[in-house]
């Protein structure tokens, strides 16, 4: 990600973007589990952008029948 400030956290909706999802989907794997992780500043949720990489990152697979590695 390119952003003016290296050190920004993303929103929710800005997360979702980001990764390509909805953002009922990250609000959803903060309640189930298995989403990127998350920071909490009181009420408010933000997700750091190499938190994000990561979390997709784990997700590449050469197959269908490729397992999913454990993150």
């Amino acid at each position: 990600m390119t952003a003016a400030d290296p050190r920004r956290k993303l929103s929710t909706l800005e997360a979702a973007a980001y990764v390509g999802l909805g953002k009922s989907t990250l609000d959803k794997f903060r309640l189930t589990g298995g989403g990127p992780k998350f920071i909490t500043l009181g009420r408010r949720v933000v997700y750091d952008p190499d938190d994000l990489d990561a979390w997709t990152e784990v997700r590449k697979r050469s197959s269908t029948s490729e397992p999913l590695a454990a993150a």
